[in-house]
């Protein structure tokens, strides 16, 4: 009971600190987009960072991140682990860019002005003029902003099961409509429990599986030829 308490007030903690480290950037008028996607990228980081280390979480990589950027990655989603896991691995390699989230997340009263503060897209995909003002700021933001990318769970939500759900159109139609190459990464992991578990004595040791870039295939289908190559417990339909 203690050891979960104390991590969701490290977390809180934390959270509240970073949120007026973004705000410093997220409201500076005098930075252009680039620089401030950087920063906000960088602290976002930072953050997922000091998290992973107070639970003695280890990230390890199969598979090679591109040196490119402007590329979609499409990630399974089963605990709020998953943006920290993948934060930790772009810190890793100097990518920069924005999580593509649902609207209702950024009007939660306890995730809300994190996202919002740190630099990610909201989407609200049943409001036609909301989709039509996220397409134009995707678009005017890689416009400016050379070496961004995109960050998003294609499933639409965390899934719990060991199948993989079907992927909603949005992953794809963003890719497509910015020209975005598309990475698929597969976390080998039930981060919910692994959650659950930590803080850890021992290091405990996450495995994330990053394919190619697609070709000559839609993403749900490469994703799950990456599924099959990297673990055989987990369900590929």
């Amino acid at each position: 009971m203690l050891k979960n308490i104390g991590k969701f007030i490290f977390m809180i903690e934390l959270g509240l600190k970073y949120i007026g480290i973004f705000e410093k950037t997220f409201f500076n008028q005098c930075i252009s987009l680039k620089p401030a996607y950087k920063k906000l990228s960088i602290d976002r980081q930072n953050y997922a960072n000091a998290v992973l280390e107070f639970l003695n979480i280890e990230v390890k990589v199969i598979g090679t991140i591109p040196t490119k950027d402007k590329i979609l990655y499409a990630m399974n989603h089963r605990s709020l682990l998953d943006i920290l896991v993948m934060e930790n691995i772009f810190s890793a390699h100097n990518k920069s860019g924005t999580w593509i989230a649902k609207q209702e997340l950024f009007d939660s009263w306890l995730y809300g002005k994190f996202f919002r503060a740190s630099g990610c897209m909201s989407v609200d995909l049943n409001n036609g003029k909301g989709l039509l003002k996220f397409f134009k700021k995707m678009k005017n933001t890689l416009a400016k902003v050379d070496d961004f990318n995109v960050y998003i769970f294609p499933e639409g939500e965390r899934n719990k099961e060991l199948c993989v759900k079907e992927f909603q159109s949005g992953a794809e139609k963003i890719a497509k409509a910015n020209q975005l190459d598309m990475v698929p990464v597969f976390i080998d992991d039930t981060l919910e429990t692994v959650f659950q578990n930590a803080p850890y004595k021992e290091t405990k040791v996450v495995k994330v599986y990053v394919g190619d870039i697609i070709k000559d295939m839609s993403l749900e289908e490469g994703y799950k030829e990456l599924m099959k190559k990297s673990s055989k417990s987990w369900c590929v339909s």
